[in-house]
């Protein structure tokens, strides 16, 4: 019998991150860490079991509830199917909910609602994951270089990546897929820290966990900056004093600054070797970047906020990016970024993705290594995030041992919440936010 997916559970999650500053930068000062997510299950097979997929989108608190209407939207498209399967099931799925011919004139493929057919599709991924009793970055890189192929959408793209090239690529990459997997089961993939860097930490805070991140065995940290440019050029000479010259120290100014303030900003703080500038202007400014990259010697990266495959082809033909950084939970899903890692294999950029946030670090770690495996067929250059907050929520929570990301190996996409974490943070009603809610009612 074939199953079909009965139900569709939204929730609204949050994460009170505020409070500790953790996750604070520039333009977010007080962020608290949140999920839109969604709960695919499924009606019984032939044996009597029935299956779940769960996926979401990152957001900071408030209108957390308009993205988890924006999933709610998408109901009908996703119940009442077939169980996805194969990579046909999963393309069709996305072509689905991203060419809706009315949804689609709320982006079109941008914002609050292509996040949210993300959501569903990386559901969709874990469900598909789970039947298969693979973890994600296995079960894509089973796939054929066809199949890999049929998954992408090239509208926009072929005047930089056509289906030939993109076969091409993978064909290219097939003959040493398993030798590169057995490597990350026993290497893990590299990672680079951001919890020392939050802006609002302490300057003991940023050298006590700056010190503790290289003790961990992590090559690379991340600092927030933007804030004003004495303060970011005494906690770089900090940091850079902390882990030596040994250690590269990334910098992200969240969108801060315009072009001329990123150029002078930078060119202050170069004496300290940034390895690059993350976000140094606006998400959706190709040539700022490009000017910004131009105009003095940090290298550039970004992509966390960059809204689609069509907008990373630009910054990537225009010169304009050293590093792309993919997000888990902000393009439509595991296809769009599939797509964004071919695009980058073409230019010859590494990969280095977002994970700053609740579970972000649970999915990318997928992506990240299926792109070792069966597309960029390397890591050099290449490290994904790893923030140390809010994995105790996780089902398969990330491991990270020596400063790397240790290999998942349970079916899936290592995105399951535990049933009590979504009770204890469902907003408003779950324990967590009521106790607040009274506290500051009785002005405690």
């Amino acid at each position: 019998m074939s199953q079909t997916v009965t139900d569709f559970e939204v929730h609204d999650i949050r994460f009170p991150t505020s409070e500790q500053l953790d996750g604070s930068d520039a333009m977010n000062p007080d962020p608290d860490y949140s999920a839109a997510y969604v709960v695919l299950r499924t009606d019984a097979d032939d044996s009597g079991a029935t299956a779940e997929g769960h996926g979401f989108c990152f957001t900071i608190g408030r209108g957390n509830e308009v993205m988890a209407a924006a999933i709610e939207a998408l109901r009908p498209h996703v119940t009442g199917r077939p169980v996805p399967r194969t990579a046909a099931d999963l393309g069709a799925l996305y072509r689905d909910l991203t060419h809706d011919s009315q949804l689609r004139w709320l982006g079109p493929e941008k914002g609050v609602m292509h996040m949210a057919a993300g959501a569903v599709i990386n559901a969709a991924w874990d469900l598909a994951a789970r039947q298969a009793g693979l973890p994600v970055w296995e079960f894509l890189a089973g796939m054929t270089p066809e199949e890999l192929v049929s998954l992408v959408d090239f509208r926009y793209l072929t005047d930089a990546l056509t289906p030939d090239e993109a076969l091409a690529i993978l064909r290219a990459a097939e003959p040493g897929r398993a030798e590169r997997a057995a490597v990350l089961r026993t290497e893990g993939y590299p990672a680079y820290t951001t919890s020392p860097g939050w802006l609002g930490y302490s300057d003991d805070k940023l050298v006590r966990l700056a010190k503790q991140a290289v003790a961990d065995g992590f090559t690379q940290i991340k600092l927030k900056v933007g804030g004003e440019v004495g303060d970011d050029v005494r906690r770089m000479a900090l940091a850079r004093e902390a882990v030596g010259p040994g250690v590269r120290i990334a910098v992200d100014a969240n969108q801060r600054w315009d072009v001329a303030d990123a150029v002078a900003w930078l060119t202050a703080l170069a004496p300290y070797d940034p390895h690059w500038i993350e976000e140094p202007t606006s998400p959706d400014d190709i040539l700022g970047h490009a000017a910004v990259r131009a105009g003095q010697p940090v290298k550039v990266a970004t992509g966390e906020h960059v809204a689609n495959r069509v907008v990373f082809k630009q910054l990537l033909q225009a010169g304009a990016v050293d590093f792309v950084q993919i997000d888990a939970a902000r393009v439509a899903g595991v296809n769009e970024n599939l797509a964004i890692l071919l695009l980058a294999a073409k230019y010859g950029i590494p990969v280095c993705p977002h994970a700053g946030g609740v579970g972000l670090c649970e999915l990318v770690q997928h992506l990240s290594m299926f792109d070792y495996v069966a597309v960029a067929g390397t890591w050099e250059d290449r490290v994904i995030e790893y923030v140390d907050h809010l994995h105790e929520h996780f089902v398969d929570p990330v491991v990270i041992e020596n400063g790397r990301y240790t290999t998942p190996a349970a079916p899936g996409f290592s995105a399951r919440m535990r049933p009590e974490s979504i009770a204890a943070h469902s907003y408003p009603h779950g324990p967590v936010w009521q106790a607040r809610r009274i506290e500051k009612e009785e002005g405690r």
